[in-house]
């Protein structure tokens, strides 16, 4: 194993990580942006309820996501696996 690859294999990782992960942050921020405006609209600065909608919709983000995670991991893995013995040499 070469320096680049193990930079290139780290890198992809990273990639993946990043890709996988940022339905929920995305739908996360645009929750907490909508939130804070109604908040700061109706003057109501009650901290618990900014959590709330949050939870529930980074969840269902999650439910509606969790196929193409799945394949995204799964693909990844799997190419990884296969590629151990090119790895090794």
């Amino acid at each position: 194993m070469t320096q680049d690859f193990v930079i290139g294999f780290a890198r992809q990782a990273i990639e993946l990580a990043l890709m996988v992960s940022m339905p929920m942050l995305l739908v996360g921020l645009t929750v907490g942006v909508l939130v804070s405006i109604l908040q700061a609209a109706t003057q109501v600065q009650e901290m618990t309820l900014t959590f709330i909608p949050k939870i529930v919709s980074i969840f269902l983000a999650l439910l509606l996501a969790f196929p193409w995670i799945l394949d995204k991991l799964t693909s990844f893995s799997e190419n990884v696996i296969l590629n151990i013995p090119n790895y090794i040499r």
